[in-house]
């Protein structure tokens, strides 16, 4: 008779079937979304999403500039890539500026608010000075620096109007006088109608539609009630409409939305059409780097306000994608940075320059892709100008100055190691780095066996 030695009978281990599922197994995919939504929500995530995102929409914007460029240069006989180096000395420039902007305390840039503010009202007065300013396109925007230098100050007053209205919504809120309907839109309305209208004599009305947007921004973040919200839109749309009915030009724009021909009825649709046909012949991949058709003189304006359909057309849907892909990771780092901080300066002006840059990203793209009517605004950051290029970088140094300061950001920041160690004696308060601290200690270890 079979039995352990001890005579107790076997104990019977259950079989494991084989194709049996392991319990408590965890689904693959939602192990994947924990880790991506733990990846997503750490501290530094907007400060990298701003600095990696903006600067790869600044390095493909020079790479479209130069091949959109090419042969509007040419026509125009200069080199070829004349509007790059352009481009490319603004973007340096501009540089500067964001990496000043993102190292300034937020008290400085408080400060430069009024500063900033009446530079840019002073120069888009001097633009309506005879001598002074210049016509581009119709438009009465802008003034010559000498040579083939331009400034259009109108770009500046949107910056001017994020810092300045964000400095006034954090006092007055800091004085708990935002609960005050007049005191929410006294001075902000009248200071920005008054920037609306320099801007309206020159005839730029996209860029005017770029300041209402960050106007209603400021004042949806202050918490403006629903009435108070539809009176002031109210009375936009008023005078968009009638500044609309008074230009045969914007009609023939607004006329031209879904057109299909580029002779359809009235309007002209020439540029419409053909962004549509650019964006139409660039399949998924694009017709590659450089061999656009629609830029030999058939699409207007192919580097600066339809430069995305040239983006299409060489680069297909997976390069446009990603262009909307980088600006709505830029949207979204700009909307956390001002609705995770507690300081309410930083919350307006965060929120006033995502609204600017999202914005107006909207209106260039939909007006490429036949959704809206041309306004004439480049696509930030992207299209060629180094006026847009310029207080645009400044703003996404506002943006990492802001991220970086959060009090999360601010402490993995300060946990970071260096690559390479400071020299002997600067650890700071926590003492020298690993590595000299260990090369340190290198001298005086004994030799295996003694004691």
């Amino acid at each position: 008779m079979s039995g352990s030695r001890t005579g107790r009978p076997p104990v019977q281990r259950a079989v494991r079937r084989p194709g049996a599922p392991r319990a408590g197994r965890e689904n693959p995919l939602r192990r994947f979304y924990l880790r991506a939504h733990r990846a997503w929500d750490r501290p530094l995530t907007a400060y990298y999403l701003i600095l990696g995102g903006s600067l790869l929409i600044i390095v493909l914007g020079l790479v479209m500039v130069y091949s959109a460029s090419q042969i509007t240069a040419l026509q125009m006989s200069l080199p070829g890539s004349f509007f790059f180096r352009k481009q490319f000395l603004a973007a340096c420039i501009g540089g500067v500026l964001l990496l000043v902007a993102s190292r300034m305390p937020v008290k400085l840039h408080r400060a430069l608010a009024y500063p900033i503010l009446a530079g840019a009202v002073f120069m888009m007065a001097l633009v309506q000075v005879p001598g002074i300013g210049m016509s581009v396109n119709g438009n009465q925007n802008w003034i010559s620096l000498g040579g083939s230098f331009q400034i259009q100050p109108s770009e500046f007053g949107k910056l001017a109007l994020v810092l300045w209205g964000a400095d006034l919504m954090a006092r007055k809120q800091e004085k708990r006088l935002l609960t005050q309907w007049k005191h929410m839109l006294v001075p902000l309305v009248p200071v920005s109608f008054l920037l609306l209208g320099l801007i309206m004599l020159g005839g730029d009305m996209g860029t005017a539609i770029i300041l209402t947007a960050i106007l209603f921004g400021l004042l949806w973040l202050a918490g403006a009630p629903t009435r108070l919200f539809a009176a002031v839109l109210s009375i936009a749309g008023v005078l968009g409409v009638i500044l609309i009915k008074t230009s045969p030009n914007r009609m023939a724009r607004l006329a031209c939305i879904g057109a299909t021909e580029p002779r359809s009825g009235v309007a002209d649709c020439w540029q419409a059409v053909h962004g549509i046909y650019a964006l139409a012949s660039g399949g998924l991949f694009g017709s590659g780097l450089g061999a656009s058709v629609e830029k030999w003189g058939q699409l207007p304006e192919a580097h600066t306000d339809f430069i995305f359909a040239v983006t299409g057309e060489e680069l297909g849907l997976a390069g446009t994608l990603s262009v909307l892909a980088l600006f709505a990771a830029l949207g979204y780092a700009g909307i956390r940075v001002a609705g995770r901080t507690e300081d309410p300066f930083v919350r307006y002006a965060a929120g006033g320059v995502t609204t600017w840059i999202t914005a107006q990203a909207v209106i260039n793209i939909g007006a490429v892709l036949g959704l809206l009517p041309i306004a004439g605004v480049p696509l930030p950051l992207f299209s060629y100008g180094g006026s847009a290029l310029l207080p645009t970088m400044f703003a996404i140094g506002l943006l990492i100055a802001f991220a970086r300061d959060e009090p999360g950001a601010r402490a993995a920041l300060a946990m970071r190691q260096p690559r390479f160690g400071r020299k002997r004696g600067a650890g700071g308060p926590q003492g020298p780095r690993r590595w000299n601290t260990m090369r340190r200690r290198a001298p005086a270890a004994r030799p295996s066996g003694e004691r």
